[in-house]
């Protein structure tokens, strides 16, 4: 896909509403709740984190749109809690540890962010929304996206009855060769 990238989002791409008021991104991947509107992403990080927030039902304090703006106003990315809180401190953004956490968790809860749990002991948190996977590399203790969009799991599991599956989490994890 061709154009500009802004807030991780491809400056053309098309966000569209489900009928049960959720956006789902182009790729038909997951859908986040919203207020009933689409974001009128404009390029500028500022504006574009303000109706992101709006858009998603979250009210656009100083301290979500600071996060927000080192979060997504430098394209596709993973990071810890930790990665960001350092980011903000070297910002100058006032927030602390929890208030990190607890905007992470919203924003994963509006469908900004996808959270990736790595040994359950990490977990990081993507901008990319859309259906992928990740590789781990372990040395780097760092995430990134798979490049493959035509990777699939051969067959899937009987899920228990009065479930379904929410999605599917891949990681393969990767060391350097000794």
């Amino acid at each position: 896909m061709s154009g500009r990238y802004v807030l991780g989002l491809p400056a053309a791409s098309k966000v569209k509403m489900s009928d049960s008021g959720r956006f789902l991104n182009e790729e038909g991947g997951s859908e986040s709740h919203v207020s009933g509107r689409q974001p009128a992403l404009t390029g500028c990080p500022w504006h574009d984190v303000n109706e992101m927030l709006q858009a998603a039902g979250l009210r656009p304090t100083r301290q979500r749109m600071a996060l927000g703006w080192l979060l997504f106003g430098k394209g596709a990315r993973h990071l810890t809690a930790e990665m960001l809180y350092e980011e903000a401190t070297l910002a100058k953004v006032p927030v602390s540890l929890a208030t990190v956490y607890n905007t992470l968790n919203q924003l994963t809860d509006a469908g900004l962010l996808r959270q990736v749990s790595v040994d359950g002991t990490k977990t990081y948190f993507d901008t990319n929304v859309s259906a992928h996977h990740h590789f781990y590399l372990e040395n780097n203790h760092e995430l990134v996206d798979i490049p493959d969009p035509h990777l699939v799991l051969q067959r899937m599991p009987d899920v228990p009855e009065g479930y379904e599956i929410a999605r599917v989490d891949m990681v393969v994890r990767l060391r350097k060769k000794r």
